[in-house]
């Protein structure tokens, strides 16, 4: 049983962790993406032609 909670320890809390930062990150794409978006479309309005 101490076993467990010593790999839950060593593997649990890494993969927490990882996976709170893959979701922070996929939010701060989803912005960026839209942000470039939104620029292309304004360059392509403000472009002559």
């Amino acid at each position: 049983m101490e076993n467990l909670w010593v790999q839950i320890g060593n593997y649990g809390f890494p993969m927490v962790i990882a996976f709170y930062l893959l979701v922070r990150v996929e939010k701060k794409l989803d912005d960026l993406t839209a942000a470039i978006q939104a620029l292309a479309q304004s360059l392509n309005r403000a472009a002559p032609g």
